[in-house]
């Protein structure tokens, strides 16, 4: 994923990678998918910041604020994702200075184990949304095509 210097608009680039800020929901304490997310990001050549689990929202947009990412990523495992990411991307997108960064989510959204979050959570103001049950490589292709997204939307 190399994305350009102004994703979006609105972030300026960071010397050689682009920077990812990883993180869990508020309420949810798993670390793992967060290890796993931070090594497969920095394989595909992104510098991650990784601010870990059960991170507040206003934690969150703090930190978005002081790393300035081109990318924020929120992954949940216990499966309030959903609930806690739709009132996540709500206070974030309602910061005129971040209220175009890119943000996506994925992991157990929900506990009844099927893909009914995803149109909500895009409504909501997430970028993407990738279901558990569909593994790894849609997040995987997103990655390698958003930076052709973002330029195109930049001459749009």
């Amino acid at each position: 994923m190399a994305l350009p210097s102004t994703a979006k608009g609105s972030h300026p680039a960071h010397a050689g990678k682009p920077r990812v800020l990883v993180s869990s929901t508020s309420s949810d304490s798993h670390t793992w998918n967060l290890v796993f997310l931070q090594l497969l990001l920095e394989e595909m050549g992104n510098d991650v910041v990784n601010i870990g689990s059960c991170v507040p929202d206003d934690l969150l947009i703090a930190e978005c604020r002081r790393h300035r990412p081109d990318m924020v990523v929120i992954s949940s495992v216990n499966g309030h994702g959903a609930l806690d990411g739709e009132r996540l991307i709500t206070a974030l997108r309602a910061e005129p200075d971040l209220s175009r960064l890119p943000v996506v989510i994925g992991g157990k959204l929900g506990t009844r184990g099927s893909s009914v979050f995803g149109q909500r959570l895009m409504d909501a103001g997430f970028d993407a949304v990738f279901e558990d049950s569909a593994g790894i490589e849609p997040f995987r292709s997103y990655l390698e095509l958003a930076p052709h997204a973002v330029e195109l939307e930049a001459t749009a």
